[in-house]
């Protein structure tokens, strides 16, 4: 059964009313530049095949209804309520953490539309997803692109991709309470086939780079190590605010202002543990820059070693990675893959490899064995293709 049957089955659970229609929104693996995004810097996403579904049916009253084949109660919230559910303060959550990330983006929309909800129809969301959670590729993320496409289509609110991404920016932020920065909902509200999304996290302008790992014989494996992680825990916020630190410290709006040559300087003012998160932040913004100008010049084979500094630069200087990160990375590069790199936020989640397409046994061959022989569970191992973003399917 696909994720898109499932929700439509699920609807039909919650309701008679006939479907007003689906839409879905894919997950996304970030090739490079972690933690960039909150800094305003650079960062090269792409939307996956994994995508998460949203069926839709419409109410006669002002009622909010979300459920999900995460959990199997539904969640209702009157629309006029919504300004009092969120933001989630205090730490007491008023409603299930799943229901927060589609409930977080109905009150985002309400908010930053400043439509009048009197004039709303109440909707019933089914939501289904094969993106796997907790690895690292952004289910919130997609939960947030298809529910957002689907509410601003059947509320006619008229706004676009980068406007939709902003507001599941917001329901991440403020109803969620995860510190992160935009790059996941750009990723899954513009992605494009075949395709990367150069994102400048500052001015939000995108530039398209094709990543042509077809051509050149390449293939995207994922590694999920399964080990979870959340981002509205402490190790990515207590990141944040050593970058802010950083910023403050060198007198400059974000970290993105600050080039290879600030190092030295930063090194003499800052305490070591603030330094290389900044160093790491400095270096990473430039691997971006320079991966997109490999991938122009020279194609997808030439970015291994750019791949393979940037998780070293997480593991040793920004402190991300996990023992089952450092060893799936390493045994994929032992086994013959391009260059590897812990993606996501860290702490836990996946692992990407760039393969060629007849090494993509052996290095999930060697991957599996390291695990065992290190005594860690079995990881979860897969190609994605690079995808198109969110839409409506039906």
């Amino acid at each position: 059964m696909t994720a898109a049957s499932e929700a439509r089955a699920l609807l039909a659970t919650l309701t008679r009313t006939a479907s007003s229609g689906e839409w879905s929104a894919p997950g996304r693996v970030n090739l490079i530049g972690e933690h960039t995004d909150y800094n305003d810097g650079f960062v090269l996403p792409f939307a996956i095949d994994h995508r998460t579904h949203v069926a839709l049916a419409e109410r006669t009253d002002a009622t909010i209804r979300v459920a999900s084949t995460f959990d199997a109660a539904p969640v209702e919230v009157a629309l006029s309520a919504l300004p009092d559910v969120f933001p989630q303060r205090d730490g007491h959550e008023t409603v299930p953490e799943w229901a927060a990330y589609p409930l977080g983006v109905a009150w985002a929309l309400v908010h930053a539309t400043g439509v009048d909800v009197s004039t709303l129809t109440g909707v019933d969301i089914a939501i289904a997803s094969d993106v796997p959670v907790g690895a690292g590729l952004s289910s919130s993320a997609a939960i947030e692109g298809s529910t957002a496409a689907a509410l601003n289509d059947v509320w006619g609110l008229q706004l676009d991709p980068v406007a939709l991404a902003r507001v599941g920016r917001t329901a991440e932020n403020d109803a969620v309470g995860a510190p992160t920065g935009i790059m996941d909902q750009m990723a899954s509200m513009l992605g494009r086939t075949d395709a990367a999304i150069f994102l400048d996290c500052r001015s939000l302008e995108t530039t398209i780079v094709d990543l042509g790992f077809d051509r050149a014989g390449l293939e995207l494996l994922v590694m999920d190590t399964r080990v979870s992680h959340s981002h509205a825990t402490g190790g990515y916020g207590e990141r944040r605010a050593s970058c802010e630190r950083g910023a403050e410290i060198m007198g400059v709006p974000a970290l993105r202002d600050l080039s290879l040559a600030d190092l030295p300087r930063a090194e003499q003012l800052m305490d070591d543990v603030t330094f290389r998160r900044v160093r790491h932040i400095v270096t990473e913004n430039q691997r971006v820059l320079d991966t997109v100008r490999a991938l122009e010049d020279d194609g997808p084979a030439a970015i291994g070693a750019l791949l393979v500094a940037s998780h070293a630069s997480m593991r040793d200087d920004f402190e991300i990675s996990a023992p089952e990160l450092d060893t799936a990375v390493d045994a994929a590069l032992a086994a013959g893959a391009v260059g590897a790199r812990m993606t996501g936020g860290g702490f836990g989640g996946a692992a990407i490899a760039l393969v060629a397409h007849d090494r993509v046994g052996a290095v999930k061959d060697a991957v599996d064995a390291a695990f065992a022989a290190s005594g860690f569970a079995a990881p979860v191992q897969f190609t994605v293709t690079p995808s198109q973003g969110a839409r409506r399917d039906a």
